[in-house]
């Protein structure tokens, strides 16, 4: 008798949790984090500024994000502001050693982004975060996505 296959949610657990340790390894290396990374690379967007649609973007509970500002403000990433329109927001700005930090670990992440995708062709590639989304969407119960493409 064959054992059981693995259920598909546990593998893709599992599977994210190293990818991520393996990118925050890559980014410690490099003196940063995953949680650091990604708030730089938010900011470097431009498409967020305020603390709340940082958090949102990030995927963080705004103290969580709180926590991790602090750390950056205070090594000189970051500069926060009361939004003159808002006086409960606060406004958050990359610094110039900030935007040096995410030019610095652009070339990692790249190089990391290159080694995930070793062994696929772009349609694998394609297929994979299909079948991704399909899995997020499952989780959050919108099967409007599936839907639409059958």
């Amino acid at each position: 008798m064959a054992p059981p296959e693995e259920p598909i949610g546990l593998f893709v657990s599992r599977t994210a949790r190293t990818v991520s340790r393996a990118f925050d390894d890559v980014l410690v290396e490099h003196g940063s984090s995953l949680p650091s990374w990604v708030v730089v690379a938010t900011l470097a967007g431009g498409l967020h500024q305020s603390q709340r649609s940082i958090a949102a973007a990030v995927g963080v509970e705004g103290p969580t994000l709180t926590h991790h500002l602090n750390r950056m403000e205070a090594a000189g990433l970051v500069t926060r502001t009361r939004d003159p329109q808002n006086r409960r927001a606060h406004q958050v700005e990359l610094t110039a050693d900030g935007k040096t930090e995410f030019l610095n670990l652009l070339d990692s992440v790249q190089a990391f982004d290159r080694q995930l995708r070793t062994g696929f062709t772009a349609d694998e590639l394609a297929t994979l975060r299909e079948l991704l989304q399909r899995l997020a969407d499952n989780v959050a119960g919108d099967h409007s996505t599936q839907e639409e493409k059958r």
